[in-house]
């Protein structure tokens, strides 16, 4: 087992156990904390698909996070008020037919986004991906159906079929399981002969295109994965605040997105957890003493870019290969 790997193995342990051990001493708050880290890493997990294997720098992941988190809002509010959807669909409080809902819709979304946005690359490409962010942001300010500016109350947590989702510790169980599951499937996609290609086209895309492989297709795929695993993420975080907004659209979601990574290690498999960590911890433990907690965060930052450019878990392995 490489260093890596038990670095990977404490981070999973140490956020399974904390919030185990805080909700046995009656810290429901500590709780939450570990479930906002989980869901973060998710989403985090899902970008780290396109911008650490894909190497696709994308301003507009923030689409899909808030996409995932109105799909939860919007069937359960149909859920509660009663009135149908488009299609005669009534909407939905079980969290595994919004899941469904919202991947869909995260997946064609991305499909068509991606199609457009892999055209370009380079600052065009964050450009562009940028402006789609940004203009279903501002529609999302403006559609008062479902509450405009001022966001979507969801008055019950969805249900998940045998968990009590109410309760603290079993949503962040709930939560946790999914997080590993997707980074499993990250790890998956990261050692197949997909993941393979799509690390080859970011390091050199003509080689790839010289022995039949379209570079495009690849990374359309990987874009529209990763869109999916944001959106999921998206739907578990409208649930753990009982409320959506039109923030989780804006591209300071995708720029945090992407501080999470950087700060644990692009393309590292525990990388997102570690990041979010390490975010949630600093925004709980300054935000109570200063507002301009971020500068202290971007110092941090700062330095991983300068000195530590595998992040967090590559400062701590050393020169050992990704786990």
């Amino acid at each position: 087992m490489t260093r890596e790997n038990i670095i990977n193995l404490v981070l999973a342990l140490l956020l399974l156990v904390a919030p185990v051990a805080a909700s046995q001493m009656g810290q429901p708050f500590t709780v939450t904390l570990a479930t906002r880290i989980a869901v973060l890493a998710l989403a985090a997990t899902g970008l780290n698909i396109a911008l650490g294997l894909g190497g696709l720098v994308s301003f507009g992941h923030a689409v899909f996070f808030g996409i995932g988190g109105y799909a939860a809002g919007i069937l359960a509010s149909h859920v509660f008020s009663g009135e149908p959807m488009m299609f005669g669909f009534e909407g939905s409080n079980q969290m595994p037919v919004i899941w469904i809902f919202a991947v869909i819709a995260c997946g064609l979304a991305g499909l068509v986004i991606g199609a457009i946005s892999l055209r370009t690359s380079g600052v065009y490409f964050i450009m562009i991906t940028l402006a789609f962010a940004q203009m279903i942001y501002y529609f999302a300010i403006s559609w008062p159906a479902y509450g405009g500016e001022d966001g979507l109350s969801i008055l019950v947590r969805n249900q998940f079929p045998g968990i009590n989702t109410m309760l603290p510790l079993s949503f962040f169980l709930l939560c946790y399981g999914v997080l590993i599951a997707c980074i499993g499937l990250f790890a998956l996609l990261r050692s197949s002969r997909f993941g393979a290609a799509l690390q080859a086209a970011r390091q050199n895309e003509v080689r790839v295109a010289s022995v039949g492989i379209s570079p495009y297709g690849i990374r359309l795929a990987a874009f529209v994965i990763s869109a999916m695993m944001t959106g999921l993420a998206g739907a578990l975080y409208a649930d753990l605040n009982k409320f959506v907004s039109p923030s989780m659209l804006s591209w300071h979601m995708s720029g945090e997105l992407i501080v999470l990574i950087i700060l644990g290690g692009t393309g590292r498999l525990f990388g997102p957890v570690a990041g979010a960590m390490l975010y949630v911890i600093f925004e709980f433990a300054l935000g109570g003493i200063t507002e301009r907690w971020q500068l202290f965060l971007g110092l941090i930052l700062l330095g991983v870019v300068l000195f530590a450019r595998g992040g967090l878990i590559g400062l701590l392995a050393g020169k050992a290969r990704h786990g």
